[in-house]
């Protein structure tokens, strides 16, 4: 029998949801590993819409989970109503809606709060003891629920000017985290925590090595499962 992982979701797009390409390689891998997928995101009014052809704000509102129903193809469900005892393991793609949306973390740093309903989702399955995998920007998530914990958003350095937001695992660092550097295709685990990340769109690369990196993040994920 497949594990079961529920997948939260941010919205739709890079620059106000979900990382489209995150969420889909997520899925993707998750269905070679033969998982039983729920999709969830939370019924809450986005920060800010984003006109994605002109990179510019635009002036209308848009619904968190509505915006997320499009990448669940209509199968999604509200974050309010996901319970961790009915899962093996809980999954955040990323995108900047994890942090405007899914918390602060975009206009506050570390002095982010967190929405409610994620922060009971990763505390309900650090609790059971239950894998949590994050990609991207969302591993600053963990870094605010789980002091003490280990993750990785790439390097803490901008190598080759690949990693233009290193100045995260800094951040990460000073909420009292352990940042882990690693490559785009690479993920870590906390094996303490049961807490998988990876970089993913956190490095400029080609987008089969952060399909790849997502990879191993899903793989490690289901092995602790």
């Amino acid at each position: 029998m497949g594990k079961r992982v529920a997948l939260v979701l941010a919205g739709c797009g890079v620059f106000d949801g979900s990382e489209i390409h995150e969420a889909s390689a997520a899925l993707v891998h998750l269905s070679r590993g033969g998982a039983e997928v729920k999709i969830f995101a939370p019924n809450i009014e986005q920060r800010d819409v984003v006109n994605h052809l002109k990179g510019s704000p635009a002036e209308e509102k848009r619904n968190v989970l509505v915006e997320s129903a499009r990448l669940a193809r209509g199968n999604i469900q509200d974050l309010a109503e996901l319970k961790a005892s009915e899962f093996d393991a809980v999954i955040f793609p990323g995108g900047f809606g994890v942090a405007k949306n899914l918390c602060s973390w975009a206009v506050d740093g570390k002095d982010c709060t967190v929405n409610e309903h994620v922060t009971s989702t990763l505390q309900a399955f650090h609790s059971a003891k239950k894998p949590i995998g994050l990609c991207c920007i969302s591993p600053v998530l963990a870094a605010k629920v789980f002091p003490g914990c280990e993750v990785t958003v790439g390097q803490d350095k901008n190598v080759d000017g690949r990693f233009p937001d290193a100045e995260t695992a800094s951040a990460i660092a000073e909420l009292g985290c352990k940042h882990i550097c690693k490559n785009v295709n690479e993920s870590h685990v906390d094996k303490a925590n049961k807490i998988v990340t990876t970089c993913a769109f956190m490095c400029k690369a080609p987008l089969h090595e952060i399909f790849d990196g997502i990879g191993t993040m899903v793989q490690e994920v289901l092995k602790l499962a």
